[in-house]
């Protein structure tokens, strides 16, 4: 890195904000992938003006740069994969505005997302979206991946719950994509800005709507003997005309491989659960609970429990939410797909995830929100093993191939990123991949706004791009790529 820059970097948030140390900047290295990369310089601004400085540097000295949040992304999005220079929003940790007459915060992007619906709780609010890692991930990085969670099935995804963002630009520009209000017009540049993957700018504001507190909850904990079971149950709760606040499910290995992590009271001889949340009015609730209940018990379920308590319920939702955390017990290292496809295909695409895993020799556990058929196999693999790590990713790749024959896609929240940008033809044309590239190139056209993601850099799915992101990959090498698209 050029010492000009490392010097204006310096000035701009002081030489305590800006690492350099090669044994520092190693614990930038990675995010919640399996990918990693080295960035040649990690800053920390303090307010949106220093990230504008930031950027507007890295753009005089043609130096790419990636914004990160709290680094618990799970497609290697916000990894310097091109080197550079990571702008870690961490400080940015403010709750600036809580409008409770007008239901809307509005915070900074190193704000942890369950802060949010902290701090609104006293007034009878929260923040809908919920992902698993919520008391560790950050909006910025929600707003990032457009995150969903537990709750998005009802409620929907992060972009339902974002009124608008402060944005700096690529060009080095402070831009408000949509605002305070509800309706803006002209383009909507905004749902454009959610869910780029920090490809578009960095977010140093956003305006979130805040959601009244649920009225009554009923948890409901079904086991069945097989995951085909469970998942005939799953299409027929939403065929009957019920949609769940929430509706997840786990097969068996997960099942008790999370109760001997964090004893939740999941059954440890069922095949598959489901965990159901159900939402509404006190009397409303109970009947749709009751017609849950029934219509599990009609497609084969063993057992039907409903948490008899607010702790219990808590206690389930826990085990759901440390599925990730518990497959530390069931290997050195695992690996996170994430694909979606039609309900109505779950027995189908689970019973080819089972004969993947076994034609590669690796247990996959599913555990996943079977609502809205977001699926995330966990494949566990032992990365000292030669040969293991490839084949976990061949694995993977095979899985994001089933989802889509069954009309489906190769990502329903994690993202792109690095880690199936490679796997974005399996998907999309020649055609749909230069249209988005034309866009990406409207607000990003020298590339260097985090350079390298989402499009395809090589001509095989889960193939090439591997080569970088265990290795690194050389700068000039991923300059070019990213300008590519």
């Amino acid at each position: 890195m050029q010492p000009d820059l490392v010097e204006r970097l310096t000035a701009i948030v002081g030489p305590s904000h800006v690492v350099r140390d090669p044994a520092e900047l190693t614990s930038y290295q990675y995010d919640g992938s399996a990918d990693r990369a080295l960035p040649d310089a990690v800053v920390f601004p303090a307010d949106a003006e220093q990230v504008r400085l930031i950027v507007e540097a890295c753009r005089e000295f043609e130096c790419p740069f990636v914004a990160r949040g709290a680094g618990t992304g799970l497609s290697g999005g916000a990894l310097a994969e091109a080197g550079g220079v990571l702008i870690v929003t961490s400080r940015l940790r403010h709750i600036l505005e809580l409008d409770v007459a007008n239901r809307l915060a509005v915070v900074e992007p190193g704000v942890v997302n369950a802060h949010v619906s902290e701090a609104a709780k006293p007034y009878g609010l929260h923040f809908v979206p919920d992902p698993s890692s919520q008391g560790a991930c950050s909006i910025g990085g929600n707003v990032a991946e457009n995150s969903g969670g537990l709750h998005c099935l009802a409620y929907g995804v992060t972009a339902h719950h974002v009124l608008g963002c402060e944005v700096v630009t690529p060009d080095g520009d402070l831009v408000w994509l949509g605002g305070k209000r509800y309706d803006e017009p002209g383009y909507d540049l905004l749902g454009v800005f959610v869910g780029s993957e920090g490809t578009l700018g960095i977010a140093t504001k956003v305006a979130v709507k805040l959601t009244p507190l649920r009225r009554t909850r009923h948890t409901l904990l079904a086991s069945f003997t097989t995951p085909d079971d469970a998942s005939r149950a799953v299409s027929e709760i939403i065929a009957s005309g019920v949609v769940p606040a929430a509706l997840e499910m786990m097969d068996g290995l997960s099942v008790r491989t999370i109760e001997d992590f964090v004893h939740a009271g999941l059954p440890v001889q069922a095949g598959a659960v489901l965990l159901v949340d159900v939402e509404d009015l006190p009397i409303a609730a109970a009947q749709t609970a009751a017609h849950v209940r029934t219509v599990c018990e009609r497609a084969g379920a063993d057992e039907v429990r409903q948490a008899r308590t607010e702790q219990e319920a808590h206690r389930l939702w826990l085990g759901r939410k440390s599925a990730f955390g518990a497959m530390g017990r069931l290997s050195a290292s695992y690996y996170v797909a994430d694909g979606v496809i039609p309900r109505t295909k779950l027995p189908q695409v689970l019973g080819e995830v089972a004969r993947i895993g076994e034609r590669y020799g690796l247990r996959i556990a599913n555990v996943f929100h079977a609502g809205d058929g977001n699926l995330h196999p966990l494949i566990a693999f032992d990365d000292r093993t030669p040969g293991e790590y490839e084949r976990t990713v061949a694995a993977a790749a095979d899985i994001l191939r089933a989802c889509v024959r069954a009309g489906g896609s190769i990502t329903g929240e994690h993202g792109v990123g690095v880690e199936k940008r490679d796997c974005m033809t399996l998907q999309f044309s020649p055609a749909d991949l230069a249209l988005m590239s034309r866009l990406k190139a409207a607000f990003n056209p020298d590339g260097l706004c985090n350079p390298g993601k989402i499009f395809p850099t090589s001509r095989r799915c889960g193939e090439s791009a591997r080569i970088a992101s265990r290795g690194g990959i050389a700068p000039d090498t991923a300059r070019a790529a990213g300008a590519a698209f």
